[in-house]
């Protein structure tokens, strides 16, 4: 069995778990944050939403260079419907799990980089950037995006079993 085969229900848990979550964003909160420092709520969705695109670069490229350009296309999501966020994960998702699905272990095993400013930010093997910066970094966001949704009174679905808003209140 291949690392890659291994790793596929993971994907398909972890990426349908994120797709539930995209789903409870509020088209008129989209601008909204829980603090200053924090990212508006409509930032956080796109960022979740660019995750399967990202899972794809992984696997189809040996680098790459972030740009300022790049670092622009956070701000994509100005002027976005929350609509578009689910649709723009979901035409990336099913290439990815391909991708994904394809992989050898030599392929997991090949180094990966990611470049800023000319600087190797990311010198890892692809099964390790995968994992970290697909999976976790996926994770994290959805969890982040847990917390906004809450905060904004949102009921949260369970992941790993109900979550307090699927449980029975105590009389």
């Amino acid at each position: 069995m291949t690392i890659a085969s291994r790793l596929l229900p993971t994907f398909d848990e972890e990426f349908a778990n994120s797709r539930k979550m995209l789903a409870l964003v509020p088209e008129d909160k989209l601008g909204w944050k829980p603090h200053e420092k924090s990212m508006e709520l409509g930032r956080l969705a796109w960022h979740l939403s660019d995750f399967p695109e990202w899972c794809l670069i992984t696997f189809a490229q040996d680098s790459f260079a972030l740009t300022e350009e790049a670092a622009a296309a956070i701000e994509g999501w100005k002027g976005k419907a929350r609509a578009d966020m689910p649709a723009r994960f979901d035409a990336d998702l099913p290439k990815a799990r391909a991708a994904l699905a394809a992989a050898n272990d030599a392929d997991m095993a090949h180094q990966w980089t990611i470049e800023w400013g000319g600087q190797k930010i990311i010198d890892d093997p692809r099964e390790d950037v995968y994992r970290k910066w697909s999976m976790h970094h996926m994770i994290h966001h959805r969890a982040q995006l847990g917390v906004y949704l809450r905060l904004l009174g949102i009921p949260i679905p369970g992941f790993y079993g109900p979550s307090a808003d699927e449980m029975p209140t105590n009389p």
